[in-house]
């Protein structure tokens, strides 16, 4: 490769700069904490400066983050106020697991170096898709 910086990792979707702030802010407040707007900004400008002055494999250490996140909330027991936490890992682990499988589309590795995400992402996908269920059935 030349000496220049690849780009052809932030055309693969617009969801993850849309969608990942306010759900991974969701998952990062905590009761106490005051201000999950504040949050949401905070992350919105992490995103921003990943995509604007970043790196493909600074993007994907974000996203490894968001997966540690989702998949923490899908193995959180049933407690007060999980719902919020369910529908926000729900949104973030869909959003994280389809950029995963776009990578295949993309020159180097990174497709290859996703796959554990991606594995950790299917389950936990899967169990707060039934947490959801069975609270929705409630």
């Amino acid at each position: 490769m030349s000496g220049r910086r690849s780009l052809v990792w932030l055309g693969l979707t617009p969801e993850p700069e849309r969608e990942l702030p306010a759900a991974v802010a969701a998952l990062r407040t905590r009761p106490a904490d005051l201000s999950r707007a504040a949050l949401t900004t905070a992350e919105r400008r992490r995103v921003e400066r990943l995509i604007l002055r970043g790196t493909q494999r600074g993007w994907l250490g974000y996203l490894a983050e968001v997966t540690a996140l989702v998949v923490e909330a899908a193995e959180a027991a049933d407690a007060e106020g999980t719902a919020a936490a369910t529908t926000a890992a729900l949104v973030a682990g869909e959003v994280v697991l389809d950029h995963h499988r776009m990578l295949i589309g993309l020159p180097g590795a990174g497709y290859e170096r996703a796959a554990p995400q991606r594995q950790a992402l299917e389950q936990a996908v899967l169990r707060l898709r039934n947490r959801a269920d069975k609270g929705a059935a409630v």
